[in-house]
């Protein structure tokens, strides 16, 4: 990825051994920014302060999520769009309500996560508040609960509008 945008890229990782060590060579070597997870997430305060001053997110999903392709959306990206800070995730499946090119960019290819990554580039601010309003919008809790409650109360099939 690093090769394919003008875009600094860092990992925070969590290493531990020599092997370890050999990846993050690797890595740096690639492109990649490295910091230490420690650094990073030692707290709740410095994990918050980590997302909050970074640019953005760009992640890979698991193996499991992508052999689910149920729409899986990570507890973190949740974390970078309540900051208002654009995400470009991999696609892990179809989805009825997430959007895909208005503050978080779901990609299937390398070239994808590149040409997002471009877009959010161009226009950061807007990228930045729609990341906030999908937070808002799609993940709020009170909104969330609401809507399983009366599918799970009124037999609403998914994908339905209550």
């Amino acid at each position: 990825m690093p090769r394919l945008t003008p875009q600094p890229l860092e990992l925070a990782l969590s290493m531990r051994t020599e092997r370890d060590a050999g990846e993050r060579r690797d890595l740096e070597q690639r492109g990649w920014r490295i910091r230490h997870a420690r650094e990073v997430a030692a707290s709740p305060e410095s994990y918050q302060s980590y997302l909050q001053q970074s640019r953005g997110e760009f992640s890979c999903a698991k193996r499991s999520c992508m052999k689910f392709r149920n729409a899986w959306v990570s507890d973190r990206t949740l974390c970078y769009l309540a900051s208002g800070k654009p995400v470009v995730v991999q696609d892990t499946g179809p989805s009825a309500f997430l959007p895909n090119g208005e503050g978080m960019f779901r990609f299937s290819t390398p070239q994808q996560a590149a040409e997002a990554l471009a877009a959010i580039n161009a226009d950061y601010q807007r990228h930045c508040r729609a990341a906030r309003e999908l937070a808002e919008t799609c993940f709020d809790a009170k909104q969330v609960v609401e809507e399983i409650l009366s599918r799970a109360l009124n037999d609403v099939p998914a994908g339905v509008k209550a």
